[in-house]
């Protein structure tokens, strides 16, 4: 899985992102492999790490549709 531009995205470090200060949330989009979609059209799972540096854990929305986050 790779990580790709999008219209209106800027970077941040090396992934783009969008950051929308309305809402409070940074967006990003990700492009599948034929692989990755295959294993995720078999299986129904993508997983999703999050380095919390012993935070608390924050929020986190996962769509297929931009227009839902």
């Amino acid at each position: 899985m790779k990580a790709i531009k999008f219209k209106g995205c800027d970077e941040y470090e090396t992934l783009p992102s969008s950051l929308d200060r309305e809402k409070g949330m940074v967006i990003t989009c990700y492009k599948l492999s034929c692989m990755d979609l295959l294993k995720v059209i078999f299986t129904r799972k993508v997983w999703l790490g999050q380095i919390t540096f012993d935070k608390p854990i924050q929020p986190q929305k996962l769509s297929v549709n931009r227009n839902d986050l």
